[in-house]
């Protein structure tokens, strides 16, 4: 039985990028960011560390430039002590081990609960937090990759449902019957990105890039008033760019079931996993990415619309406002009309091209 991890980063910043494999296996990138020639970098600080099981990068000018990432990077620490699934000790662990039993949680965790449920409600079920004991028997927790045997998955099938969840806003609880596991996991690091944001606005930096493994939030333009240059990874080869979104403000979240798989027996399974098969999404699709203004929103989405495939996703998109880029295995790029002037193909090599 021949098994091969392959973790990847799908978005990518296209400025001179380069990209380093960490001592974990995994992918991170590097960052030199083209500024006009008459730029002054003195007031620029940047800060690599490792939180949510991935590498972060923080880069932001002005004159608090070097507090505000050192804050916002402590601020992302401790969002990671809450919100761990494996840690003992975080807000999550209690919950899973509550058994019936309302656990007082804190206003982050709380608002990450509550915006699962209604993209949960909204999607159909596309995104569901109670996926923990599906993803566990995959090995994508653990680190121990299998492919679990039918009887397995619809055993545990019975305990995905987020209505078993009880979310009090006014007492600040949560309630989850026993056997009922959550895993804020797909939604976690678009938050922090959010919280982070604005930790930094609120020191008075107007322009900053925050790389959150994947995640890119931009606050600002570039610090010479040029839009910030994010470019999506060709799905099918992930070591080329394959295209480049401009955006100023913005959150860019992209998921895609290259960035993280096994293999097993000559067949590959991806972590995107559909709460109603148990099994691996396979819709066509092969990555989706979200641009909005909301971190959290793009996190989250960027997971449902992959769930949701081609079709129903575009339904979603133009029903709730969502700007998107999805591509399909048909090798077509489905670019929403929000995005359309600021999107561009720069692989003209690769056989995708714009869906009409």
């Amino acid at each position: 039985m021949k098994k091969r991890i392959l973790a990847l980063i799908m978005v990518t910043l296209f400025f001179n990028l380069t990209a380093c494999n960490n001592s974990n296996g995994k992918t991170s990138s590097v960052y030199e960011i083209s500024l006009s020639s008459d730029y002054d970098n003195s007031n620029e600080k940047s800060l690599s560390f490792f939180a949510m099981d991935t590498y972060m990068n923080f880069k932001a000018y002005g004159e608090n430039a070097k507090t505000a990432v050192n804050e916002a990077s402590a601020l992302v620490e401790d969002l990671e002590n809450k919100l761990s699934v494996t840690n003992p000790e975080s807000e999550i662990s209690k919950i899973n081990s509550s058994a019936n039993n309302a656990i007082k949680i804190s206003e982050d965790t709380l608002t990450l609960i509550s915006t699962a449920l209604d993209v949960n409600k909204k999607s159909g079920g596309a995104f569901d937090i109670t996926i923990y004991p599906i993803v566990k028997l995959w090995g994508f927790t653990t680190g121990k990759y299998e492919v679990p045997n039918k009887e397995e998955i619809l055993k545990n099938l019975e305990y995905v449902d987020s209505s078993n969840i009880t979310l009090n806003k006014k007492e600040g609880t949560v309630t989850v019957p026993q056997n009922i596991e959550i895993d804020l996991g797909g939604i976690a690091k678009g938050y922090a990105g959010k919280k982070a944001a604005e930790k930094i606005r609120s020191m008075g930096i107007e322009s900053a890039l925050l790389n959150l493994g994947g995640n890119i939030q931009t606050i600002g333009s570039k610090p010479d008033g040029s839009a910030w240059g994010v470019s999506i990874c060709n799905p099918e080869d992930s070591s080329k760019q394959l295209c480049r979104i401009e955006v100023v403000d913005k959150a860019v979240v992209t998921s895609g079931g290259y960035q993280r798989y096994f293999e097993e027996n000559g067949k590959s399974y991806h972590h995107i996993i559909d709460p109603k098969s148990g099994y691996p999404a396979e819709n066509g699709l092969l990555s989706v990415t979200i641009v909005d203004e909301d971190g959290m929103l793009c996190d989250a989405l960027s997971t449902t619309l992959f769930v949701l495939g081609k079709d129903k996703a575009l339904e979603y998109c133009e029903k709730y406002g969502i700007e998107a880029i999805l591509m399909t295995d048909d090798k077509k790029i489905y670019v929403t009309d929000g995005l359309k002037e600021s999107f561009s193909i720069i692989d003209q090599t690769s056989g995708y091209f714009l869906a009409e």
